[in-house]
């Protein structure tokens, strides 16, 4: 278990990742990188679907963002969640990530300072954000949006790596030219639990369930 978390996960991200630039690049060169929840043939984006890629020099961050935030889709990369704004667009856009397994690409948000920068690049162009803070729970939250705003929020796990004991969340600002916003047919009030801040994804239970009973069987045959 503690080489699948630690040296197997990093591999299947680094694979993950290969892939979905590659995508996601072509896309960017055909025109047909997604701007709302749906894609460019308004066909609703699968979870792990690539929308946009995000660098944070700060932190030696450079990877490809998928649609959608469940626990097995962040194993590919950082989530966008689907009941906010692609960066960029006018609003709130979120993102989550691991801090540790999986590339961990998020491993390290609490120790960016106001005033660093962060790009992000979707189906309309490069975006550029400056931080403006940290903050835990319990903190003050940022001054809400006025019309023609844009604001984007990283979370990730914080504590211990594989032991979480709460969120840590990075504001940015949006600082170069505010897009539009693409429809988008989630809402907060029907994002499913397990796109939600630590939440736990069950969709793999069975998969544990085949794992287990093949151990019990294999022991058994060993003891035979």
């Amino acid at each position: 278990m503690v080489f699948d978390v630690t040296v197997l996960s990093q591999l299947q991200n680094s694979v993950d990742q290969q892939q979905l630039r590659a995508r996601f690049t072509e896309e960017l060169a055909a025109g047909t990188a997604p701007v709302s929840e749906g894609d460019f043939e308004n066909v609703m984006l699968t979870d792990g679907d690539p929308v946009a890629r995000i660098e944070i020099p700060a932190i030696g961050v450079d990877t490809i963002v998928v649609e959608g935030t469940s626990s097995g889709t962040l194993t590919a990369g950082p989530g966008h969640r689907r009941d906010t704004r692609l960066p960029g667009q006018v609003g709130v856009s979120i993102m989550m990530g691991r801090a540790a397994a999986y590339g961990g690409p998020f491993g390290s948000i609490q120790t960016l300072a106001p005033g660093e920068t962060i790009s992000v690049v979707t189906g309309q162009g490069e975006h550029i954000y400056e931080v403006i803070g940290v903050r835990y729970a319990g903190d003050a939250s940022p001054a809400p949006l006025t019309a023609g705003e844009g604001r984007l929020i990283l979370e990730s796990a914080r504590g211990f790596p594989f032991a979480p004991v709460g969120v840590v969340r990075v504001d940015a600002e949006l600082v170069s030219q505010v897009q539009p916003a693409g429809a988008r047919e989630t809402t907060s009030r029907t994002l499913p639990p397990s796109h939600r801040e630590l939440a736990i994804d069950t969709s793999t239970v069975w998969a544990l369930v085949f794992a287990l009973q093949f151990l019990v069987l294999a022991e058994a045959a060993a003891v035979w």
